[in-house]
């Protein structure tokens, strides 16, 4: 499995000002066009960037798709989606004379060396509840001069000046909103409640067509038993360390036993900028993986499941909008409050009796299989704490709050519909 780690990251871009340097001079003098989109998204074509393609696309935008890699190139063609290589010429180019720019992750989702002066959604890719951004220590940490207070004082400078540029952040909820105001260093104008156009995808249908197409697709991708209660286990990034919660040979002996009582399966999706292997000690047809090399966005897989074991992931947020039940699993909150940290506490998502082993999950998870009611409930009372809107047109939101802000006259033009 792939690893990052913020450290190294860091110490690319240290290296990389120079030509950050000289593309702010290309940048500045290549005018944008009136009307062109660019999008890019981290994990592929998918996220709330693809919504957002959906939105523009079917108003007639002039849009491409930066893609990273021929794979994102084939899936690009299969949904006719226009595409050009993010570090090509073209790449820049396109980046340099977009007028909007779209991305779910960070800058590099497109080219991150063309997006100056253009108008910049930063969609984000969930809800947090570690802390991100310049909140986090890991943002300003480098594997160059790693105990050098200068080196992460510049590194806090540069990530300020770079999500300046950031025209508009949706939030999911005023709750949320504070969060990324904070996060990216942001003015509560640029930070606006629209909702997650990425969850869309969970609002939209009835909860039974919900459930039926995402069982369906899951059981395509990993070949699980559709009778089968489905079992996600999601653990967070932990910026290039191992994952602590790798089971031993005997945990997946536990693992296994239990999932065969209970007749369900376990579908594995350890971080795809993870460190460690989920691999079981031996061949099982109720372990099943589903990673990022299978399904680049679990999102809208969701409603397919039973149930949800994660630790830190903004999926536990995700999951209330189905509701799906979650059992919370950290075997290392301490070290992870104290290295990352959460906004607020780790206890006011996950409730006082998270696991801290797997002996411990595999209970709560019979418990909850059993009977779902009171983690359910808690599963509503965090979505009605998280989400201000759950229409399904998040997305729609999002997509008209950029066009107005571009276009001030199509704003107003739609306003006055709006009253008639």
């Amino acid at each position: 499995m792939a690893s990052f780690s913020f450290g190294d990251g860091n110490a690319r871009k240290l290296l990389a000002i120079p030509l950050y340097a000289a593309a702010r001079v290309i940048t500045a003098v290549v005018p944008r066009s009136a009307d062109e989109w660019v999008f890019g998204c981290a994990v592929g074509i998918a996220d709330g960037a693809l919504a957002v393609w959906d939105e523009a696309h079917a108003a007639g935008a002039r849009a491409v798709w930066l893609v990273d890699g021929p794979d994102q190139a084939r899936e690009a063609a299969r949904r006719g989606i226009p595409a050009v290589r993010k570090t090509s010429l073209r790449g820049f180019w396109r980046t340099a004379r977009a007028r909007v720019v779209i991305v779910t992750h960070g800058f590099g989702d497109v080219n991150r060396y063309a997006v100056s002066g253009a108008f910049i959604a930063q969609l984000w890719h969930g809800i947090p509840l570690k802390r991100i951004g310049i909140d986090s220590p890991a943002t300003v940490r480098s594997s160059i001069l790693p105990s050098s207070r200068l080196v992460r004082a510049g590194l806090a400078a540069m990530y300020r000046s770079a999500t300046r540029r950031i025209t508009l952040l949706p939030a999911a909820s005023h709750l949320v909103r504070g969060r990324l105001e904070s996060a990216f260093s942001l003015p509560d104008s640029r930070v606006r409640v629209l909702g997650e156009p990425r969850v869309d995808v969970l609002s939209r249908g009835t909860a039974d067509e919900r459930r039926t197409r995402a069982r369906a697709r899951i059981v395509d991708l990993t070949g699980a038993d559709a009778d089968a209660a489905l079992i996600l286990y999601a653990p967070t990034w932990r910026d290039g360390d191992l994952d602590p919660a790798i089971p031993s040979a005997t945990e997946w002996t536990a693992i296994e036993q239990t999932l065969a009582a209970r007749d369900a399966v376990l579908l594995v999706r350890s971080h795809p900028l993870g460190a460690g292997e989920y691999r079981p000690s031996a061949p099982s047809g109720r372990i099943r993986m589903l990673g990022s090399d299978v399904v680049n966005d679990v999102t809208p897989l969701l409603p397919g499941l039973d149930l949800l074991v994660t630790d830190y992931s903004s999926l536990a947020f995700d999951a209330s909008l189905v509701p799906l039940p979650v059992v919370f699993f950290a075997p290392d909150v301490d070290t992870y409050a104290e290295q990352r940290g959460f906004y607020g506490t780790y206890r006011d998502v996950a409730g006082d009796d998270w696991a801290t082993t797997w002996t411990e999950t595999l209970a709560q998870i019979e418990a909850t299989l059993l009977d779902p009611t009171e983690r359910l409930t808690r599963s509503r009372t965090l979505d009605a704490r998280v989400h201000a809107y759950r229409d399904g047109r998040n997305a729609q939101r999002v997509y008209r709050a950029i066009v107005d802000s571009i276009d001030p006259k199509a704003g107003r033009e739609r306003s006055g519909e709006d009253t008639e």
